[in-house]
């Protein structure tokens, strides 16, 4: 009967070791510079990929706002007459067939985004950080 080799670590698994940390770090540096940016939030619609509107929060009229894509029509409305201490925007109606739209909710953070697929139409929140000490995400 055979014994089997004994497996010990050369100094190629170290480099390989090595390299796969440095690769790491780098994917993870500008993901963290991009998400601690300063400033307000800003609301940004994309539509078919093209953003059509760049808005400060603060300065989202209090009236729903249309846009038209795809041969639907939304209305993004600010949330801060029903949540003043924590602002945001909502898609308040649509006449997309999913309404997955008007089901995600008020997005208040950075990074957070309603999307409308029939519509191909994606609103963002960026600008100030999203530390608030919630999670980003909740699995389950």
């Amino acid at each position: 009967m055979k014994r089997s080799p004994k497996l010990q670590p050369s100094a190629w698994d170290g480099i390989i070791v090595v390299l796969v940390l440095l690769l790491a770090a780098a994917c993870w540096l500008p993901s963290r510079n991009q998400a601690d940016t300063d400033g307000e939030l800003t609301v940004v619609v994309s539509i078919d990929g093209q953003e059509v509107e760049r808005i400060p929060l603060s300065a989202l009229p209090d009236a729903p706002q249309s846009f038209s894509a795809g041969g639907y029509t939304l209305y993004l409305a600010p949330d801060w007459p029903i949540y003043p201490d924590k602002p945001g925007v909502r898609i308040t109606a649509s006449d997309c067939p999913t309404q997955d739209c008007v089901h995600t909710g008020t997005i208040t953070r950075s990074g957070q985004s309603i999307v409308c697929l029939p519509a191909r139409m994606i609103v963002t929140l960026e600008g100030a950080p999203s530390d608030d000490g919630s999670p980003d995400l909740i699995v389950g």
